[in-house]
């Protein structure tokens, strides 16, 4: 079992060349007990954007705050607080702040999609 707070997590930096203002914190892993999933947060600065890329694994994502976009093959999807998107494997994807606020959503992969 596990109990924290956000606001006590240190962020790590994506440093992905085809990264821009983008950091992520794990919240729940293999680590704190979570077998086969980990469970983080993505921050995207305002400008801010993750890699567009594919890989072998699904992707669930839930919006928590701020204003942004999530690339889907080839269509744009509109992103705001309480948005969610399910990226399927094998397709895809990047997700960009549009707004002039922080762009945060919790991000949740099997283990293998975590590095």
């Amino acid at each position: 079992m596990i109990v924290g707070n956000f606001m006590d997590l240190t962020a790590n930096t994506i440093t992905s060349p085809e990264a821009k203002n983008a950091s992520m914190k794990v919240l729940v892993s293999p680590k704190e007990g979570w077998e086969g999933y980990v469970m983080r947060v993505v921050e995207l600065d305002p400008e801010g954007y993750s890699p567009k890329h594919q890989h072998n694994w699904p992707h669930i994502n839930y919006v928590i705050e701020g204003n942004g976009t999530v690339l889907i093959d080839e269509t744009l999807h509109e992103l705001k607080a309480g948005s969610y998107a399910f990226v399927p494997p094998n397709t895809l994807h990047q997700y960009s702040n549009t707004g002039t606020t922080l762009f945060k959503f919790i991000c949740i992969v099997p283990e293998e999609g975590h590095k």
